[in-house]
């Protein structure tokens, strides 16, 4: 959810209607960042089909012939030109390296046909500056680093930018926030294509959270203290995780940690950045998206589980946050049969 108390709607195709694709293209340049160039490298280039995920076709391509450098100092090499992407389901553009220069125009060129003949077309980070230059995120919304968005506003005011959340889904034309996002972003795609399964069993192989929500923010203001007087709320936090079914208000919360409901209020949002029934909210969300992917219970019963009480209020927060209703969220993104 973003700090608005909103997401962006999630208008992708089922996992199980879309065709899961074959050859994706990662566009490199001269100064890329190791790190940007492995995120797809590392998500979809690796073989992992012991675990159920298809083989993906992976292509580094770049607009130069030659070694490029890399702002780390050392050099790489790509043996495939701009024509990869002619035959490529998906093409990846996974930051990009000056933003006072404009995109070279046989770069846009290949990135708008690609999109025209069907392509789906991913800009990772600063990668959305390509694909706004190109044209394709006119009249959508979108994303990219936090730092860059005045930038990225001024620049392109015909796209609908939210720099707050961590990726945003139109279909064919994808971004994401900065750095880390650019995982977060992968994985959401493998989900898109191959089922909540697959994409949990990659992001447990790698070691990192399975799904973060593409409306979650970018970044969170203030971390929990370790010690003193706000380790009481660490503990309540943990406290109130295992009990996300049970009814909770501003003054029980702080009768448990010995505060007036005055003081509770700012020393929690100090502590967490924001309020405690809007973290429980968030909390009660994300177990119900959890269920919904891994298990077969009815609504109802999760609705029970989460804390909502009946299916009906379960719906209602359930499409305000993620802007689908819990069964087509399910449709998309569930894991068991």
């Amino acid at each position: 959810m973003t700090k608005a108390g909103r997401s962006p709607r999630l208008r992708c195709a089922s996992a199980r209607s879309e065709p899961v694709p074959r050859r994706i293209a990662v566009l490199a340049f001269d100064g890329i960042s190791p790190f940007h160039l492995s995120v797809p490298c590392l998500i979809f280039g690796e073989d992992r089909r012991d675990i159920g995920m298809p083989r993906f076709e992976l292509i580094v391509c770049s607009e130069t012939s030659g070694p490029l450098r890399t702002s780390a100092g050392f050099m790489l090499e790509t043996r495939h030109g701009l024509q990869a992407l002619r035959r490529a389901d998906v093409v990846i553009v996974p930051s990009w390296r000056d933003l006072d220069k404009p995109v070279p125009e046989p770069v846009r060129n290949a990135v708008q046909a690609a999109h025209r003949r069907g392509a789906t077309v991913v800009g990772l980070c600063l990668g959305a500056f390509v694909l706004a230059e190109s044209g394709l995120l006119d009249g959508r919304s979108a994303t990219t680093h936090w730092h860059w968005a005045e930038i990225f506003s001024d620049r392109f005011p015909k796209v609908r930018l939210d720099p707050t959340v961590l990726y945003i889904d139109e279909g064919r034309v994808v971004t994401s926030a900065g750095t880390v996002a650019a995982i977060d972003c992968c994985l959401y795609l493998l989900r898109r294509w191959c089922g909540a399964e697959t994409a949990n069993r990659v992001a447990k192989r790698l070691v990192v959270s399975p799904h973060r929500r593409g409306g979650q923010a970018q970044f969170i203001e203030q971390v929990i203290p370790l010690s003193g007087r706000d380790a009481r709320l660490q503990d309540l936090l943990a406290w109130m995780g295992e009990r996300l079914h049970e009814r909770h208000s501003v003054d029980s919360l702080a009768r448990r940690v010995a505060m007036s409901p005055r003081n509770f209020t700012r020393q929690f949002r100090k502590a967490t950045g924001t309020a405690a029934l809007r973290w429980l909210q968030h909390q009660r969300l994300a177990l119900a998206a959890r269920l919904l992917e891994t298990t077969d219970r009815p609504v109802e019963t999760i609705a029970i589980l989460s804390g909502f009480g009946s299916a009906l209020s379960l719906r209602q927060h359930f499409s305000a946050a993620f802007g689908v209703p819990p069964t087509i969220y399910r449709r998309q993104f569930g894991g068991t049969p």
